[in-house]
């Protein structure tokens, strides 16, 4: 426990591991528990002590082994130990189960074969009775899942059962959190966790749980790309719960909140940007972590209207802020929110040269470098910006402040690492060259760090050949000579300095000088050769451009270069010292001790720094101490402010005129727009949505034109996603496919045992009795839990079927036919599933009697007989019942009688069709929502172009018009969310008010889009009819017989009935028909009659009594409005017609 090596006494801790005694073993697997490992050479002789411990029948014995086993697992003991620990999460205490649940997490790590075999027994546990093994279950499923999402999708039903029956917050937490995690692999599946998810978020008093929430919905609307169109709302009640988050004083939930909306601006920005008011304040925090997670927050937030504000603000935060830590993070943020996106959002990249340029006035920062690599990378990509960067960074080659803090590391001096370097590469912008070179070659510059100095030395050989270009075609050989002499003169400071980089260069450009002042001696032109050396321009590089490099033919990179080192060489010969004297030259020496008053300045900076630090726990002084050590006003030192040093730079702009500048050209742009468009507008070019404009992203023109130079990469490189993954991953032998059959190969493995030929005792005989005694009631408990099984296994077969669970389609209850395979609603046409068990069953109870007659009574046989005389009778009448299709033996509530197959039904209807697209249609409703119903409309592209741009529109009636997006006029459509690729289909869903609806009507409408293919673009448009049925308003409501009857008795309803002669149709599939096209539920069937139940949006109740003659069909219908229910029987005469 205190980190002292004890794998000496491994062997020891086996033994006391395998005492009797509980008290030991529990030492035993504690201290193996903390110092067996992998790579412990004893831990296979554990193997059969942990399987004897796992099976002995004191549950405290298990339990200390599963915990001692979870810490110290191998690949050999999980493969061993599997089917040990499988067994145990079937063992009748809670205690172990929800142990050996947990530990199986750690098996699977381990031994990844063992993951199939094991989960449908783990899924098992998902259901079980006790909530700390259902817990466990959930915890390891979502930790399997949260690596590999779409292995577990199939658990999605199985999941949602228990968030919607839980009342565990951290069960919830977990299977939420699973949820947000499947809903972007089945974007269905968002659907319908919107609504269970909202009402949490509004019921729940636990923070935890409304965090988790509100990250689930967010996940849930990303995956939506379509089949949400209110979804504003989900993410409006989001930010308001995050708001209050926020707002509160605890930290902790202000931080969570400030995560959160961090994630729903990435989707969702303007619903975010509403709150930045909010975002702002809190950089005003105490807290650093909460001032960092604002930081982030603004990240996103920003857009080309909003940049300049926002970095105005940011840069008086800077101004004010305490502490170097906290400003360092301010610089990184300001230079990472205006770079972001290769510059996107930047529109004047003058003042972005002036804020940085602003940057370089901070004191004791670290982030010199940063500063500089912006500098750099903004004049080598934005080539419109290379003159006023050229200009301005003359004027900091000029400025002594940031050559006095070349002190410290990677501090300000860096920026003149970019300046120098900018000045040489463009020096035919620079307006004052010599002075600029004069700059460069001061004595002062020998002061800054080797790798300065030594682009210092580069780039005045860069401007000074574009100098000399400019003095001969200016015909000036004096001036020319002057140059020379004056490189000649400076350039010795740099060949003696301590850095050998800066010597070397410095010494080959001096004697490259003095070879062209003996030309110009003798007045040869010098200057076309010397600007040869650096003609050509420099383009940034790609970071992975190294990587990407393909490798040459015939290259083999894992062969030797040299010989190997041949393996008979000692490794204890140590090589031989070169030079003898490097230890007693390399000693250190011992600095000298600091003065009293360097320590005092040391001491105080420290205490400084911890004042700053919100990190530190700092000691707080009774009420009463404070009050007296506070000073007074008059102890409040005054001090002189030596301003010799000016605050600003002269000659350096500052960023507040660029953003008065900025608002100035906007406001210009603006009114030239209004101008053109006052011109469209006189020439009769009538736009659409000219009303409703607004300034976007898009309108916002640059200031410059800006040409920004992309990355190189190297030739033939090749595009590849796998450079981030990490190999090792013990997540990635997981990534097994669960859903398929378990294949032989694939069982665990079963320790097994010789069979040893038992001696015959007296003891054994006495006990042979009271065995035959026991096994009766045995085996009638293993035909209970055969038949728990079955039925477990006929949920499972429900749940497990997602697309089944996931179909906005009614519920098979209602549809009779459709569902053949679903259990329960066979029970009279096919045989009973009892009668199929029973023969087996008897069968085995043959094979056991042959097997020990003795241990049978004759009672059981007198049974045994009575029941396989029973049998073939009822297996007669069983099949007298089936070639009938309208003999039915009796009444069946609340469900329906399947006996022919039905030809597949669709909900959905043609709509239009062209050679570009086909649209199919179904109208559903919801009780929730009266009067409204949901439109889906599925689009199929039949054509070989791309459409794009989709809008539809309908006309709006005075009884139902479609719900468009805010602030849009009636005649404007609603975007399609998504574009259709050559073959593709995709559904959206669009939102109708309806205001009565016991009339059917048929509304115009409208699909346009834009076809693009090779040749070109073309706009096209699809019209379409849309048929509201008054069966559209109807949704499937299973009604009970007790309350059927009660409702036709209560004289509330009108009557009415029609008669369809013609019909051969079988009673069964009619009735499927009328229920799936009409949205009905059976409630009861006798012979042919039935009688069906539905209900309307708006609360109505509908009540049908279908009666089958030789040749006809009658219905009589009963409904709370007449008007309605004479529609709803034409619509379904109309069905039975066709029949």
């Amino acid at each position: 426990m205190l980190g002292y090596d004890i794998s000496w006494a491994a062997f020891n801790i086996i033994e006391v591991m395998s005492a009797s005694k509980f008290t030991f073993k529990r030492i035993g697997y504690l201290a193996a528990s903390q110092c067996f490992h992998e790579g412990t050479d004893v831990i296979m002789l554990t193997t059969n002590q942990i399987r004897k411990d796992l099976s002995s029948p004191s549950q405290y014995d298990t339990g200390v082994a599963l915990t001692g086993l979870s810490c110290f697992v191998t690949p050999d003991l999980a493969r061993d130990l599997a089917n040990d620990i499988m067994t145990l999460m079937s063992h009748t205490k809670p205690y172990i189960r929800k142990k050996a649940v947990l530990i199986m997490y750690k098996v699977f790590l381990k031994y990844p074969e063992s993951l199939r075999p094991a989960f449908p027994r783990l899924k098992e546990k998902l259901e079980d009775p006790d909530p700390g093994v259902q817990s466990a279950a959930v915890n390891v499923i979502c930790e399997l899942a949260r690596r590999n999402p779409k292995n577990y999708l199939s658990l999605a039903p199985l999941f949602f059962k228990l968030m919607t029956s839980s009342t565990n917050n951290w069960v919830l937490i977990k299977i939420i959190k699973l949820f947000g995690a499947l809903t972007p692999l089945e974007p269905r599946l968002g659907k319908k966790l919107i609504e269970p998810l909202t009402n949490l978020i509004h019921s729940t008093s636990a923070m935890s749980l409304l965090y988790e929430c509100v990250n689930t919905v967010i996940a849930v609307l990303i995956s939506l790309s379509s089949g949400m169109p209110n979804h504003s709302a989900s993410i409006q009640l989001c930010v308001q719960k995050l708001r209050i988050l926020i707002e509160d004083s605890d930290q902790n939930l202000k931080y969570l909140g400030l995560l959160a909306m961090s994630k729903i601006l990435r989707t969702h920005p303007k619903s975010v940007q509403a709150h930045k008011d909010l975002v702002l304040q809190c950089l005003d925090d105490k807290d650093e972590s909460i001032r960092l997670r604002a930081l982030d927050l603004l990240y996103g937030m920003v857009s080309k209207k909003n940049l300049m504000e926002i970095v105005k603000k940011l840069m008086m935060h800077v101004d004010k802020a305490e502490g170097t830590t906290y400003r360092d993070e301010l610089l990184t943020k300001i230079i990472d929110i205006c770079s972001q996106s290769n510059y996107q959002h930047i529109t004047n990249f003058e003042w972005y040269i002036s804020i940085l340029v602003e940057l370089t006035r901070l004191e004791g920062t670290r982030h010199g470098h940063l500063i500089a690599a912006q500098m750099l990378d903004v004049a080598i990509r934005v080539k419109a910006i290379r003159r006023f960067a050229v200009s301005q960074m003359s004027t900091l080659l000029d400025s002594a402040h940031l050559v006095a803090s070349s002190t410290q590391r990677n501090g300000l001096c860096e920026v003149l690492y970019a300046a120098a370097w900018i000045c040489g590469e463009f020096s035919e912008h620079l307006q004052e060259p010599q002075q600029t070179l004069e700059a460069m070659l001061r004595p002062k510059v020998t002061t800054l760090p080797g790798h300065i100095q030594a682009v210092y030395v580069q780039n005045v050989v860069k401007l000074y050949a574009s100098m000399l270009q400019q003095t001969e075609q200016g015909s000036d050989p004096e001036a020319a000579q002057e140059l020379t002499r004056l490189m000649v003169e400076r350039l010795p400071q740099f060949v003696q300095s301590a850095d050998l980089e800066v010597q070397e260069r410095a010494s080959c450009i001096l004697q490259l000088v003095k070879h062209i002042q003996k030309l110009q001696a003798k007045d040869v032109p010098v200057a076309e050769e010397v600007s040869a050396l650096f003609a050509g321009e420099l383009n940034p590089v790609a970071p992975k451009a190294q990587k990407k490099v393909p490798v040459p033919e015939g290259l083999d990179l894992d062969t030797w270069i040299n010989e190997p080192p041949s393996d008979s060489e000692s490794e204890d010969e140590m090589p031989k010292a070169i030079f003898h004297d490097d230890e007693t030259r390399h000693t250190k020496q011992r600095p000298p001790e600091a003065e009293e008053e360097e320590l005092a300045r040391r001491r105080e900076a420290r205490k400084q720094e911890q004042a700053n630090n919100p990190f530190y726990i700092k000691s707080s002084p009774s009420p009463q101490k404070r009050y007296q050590d506070a000073p007074g006003v008059e102890h409040i030192p005054v001090v002189q402010i030596d301003l010799s040093v000016p605050l600003k730079v002269p000659g350096l702009p500052t960023s507040e005129q660029y953003v008065k500048l900025e608002e100035e050209r906007r406001h210009q742009q603006r009114l030239e727009k209004e101008r053109r468009r006052k011109k469209r507008k006189e020439k009769g070019k009538p736009r659409r949505h000219s009303s409703l404009h607004t300034e976007s992203e898009e309108d916002i023109a640059p200031a410059q034109q800006v040409d920004i130079v992309t990355e190189e990469m190297p030739e033939n490189a090749l595009p590849s996603d796998e450079d981030d993954k990490d190999p090792n991953d013990p997540y990635r032998a997981l990534d097994i496919d669960l859903d398929k059959p378990l294949a032989d190969s694939e069982k665990l493995p079963i320790q097994k045992h010789r069979n040893a030929e038992p001696s015959k005792s007296p003891k054994k005989e006495d006990m042979s009795a009271l065995e035959t005694k026991s096994k009766k009631p045995r085996k009638k408990e293993k035909r209970h839990r055969e038949k728990d099984r079955e039925k477990r296994k006929k949920k499972e077969r429900k749940s497990e079927d997602l697309d089944f669970w996931l179909s906005t389609t009614p519920p098979p209850a209602a549809v009779p036919g459709l569902s053949m395979e679903e259990p329960g609603l066979n029970a009279v046409v096919t045989v009973p599933e009892g009668e199929h068990e029973e023969p087996k069953r008897l069968e085995q109870d043959d094979e056991e009697q042959q097997q020990d007659p003795e241990k049978k009574p004759s009672k059981h046989k007198k049974k045994h007989k009575k029941e396989k005389e029973e049998r073939p009778k009822e297996k007669k009448k069983s099949k007298k019942r089936l070639p009938s299709c309208d003999g039915a033996a009796g009444p069946v509530e609340n469900g329906a009688l399947e006996e022919e197959p039905l030809p597949p039904m669709s909900s959905y209807c043609l709509l239009a069709e062209n050679a570009y697209v086909k649209m199919t249609y179904d109208i559903q409703g919801s009780l929730q929502k009266h009067s409204q119903v949901t439109v889906s409309i599925v689009l199929e592209n039949q054509g070989h172009s791309v459409l794009k741009n989709m809008e539809l529109n309908v006309l709006d009636s005075l009884n139902t018009k479609l719900a468009r997006p805010e602030g849009s006029s009636v005649h404007d459509g609603v975007p399609v969310p998504f574009q259709l690729p050559p073959g593709i289909s995709n559904e959206a869903q669009f939102v109708f008010t309806i205001q009565s609806i016991v009339m059917a009507q048929k509304l115009k409408g409208t699909l346009s889009f834009i076809a693009k293919n090779e040749e070109g673009s073309t706009h096209e448009k699809l019209d379409f009819k849309l048929h509201f049925s008054c069966t559209s308003y109807l949704i499937t409501t299973p009604c009970y017989s007790d309350a059927f009857a009660k409702l036709l008795e209560s004289g509330d309803l009108n009557m009415s009935s029609i008669k369809v002669d013609g019909i051969n149709m079988c009673f069964q599939n009619l009735l499927a028909k009328i229920c799936f096209h009409h949205h009905f539920s059976v409630v009861e069937r006798v012979d042919s009659c039935a009688s069906l139940y539905s209900r309307s949006i708006q609360g109505h109740h509908v009540c049908l009594l279908v009666k089958k003659g030789e040749k006809s069909v009658s219905v009589d219908g009963k409904c709370s409005d007449s008007t309605l229910l004479s529609n709803l029987l034409e619509e379904v005469k109309a069905t039975l017609a066709k029949c």
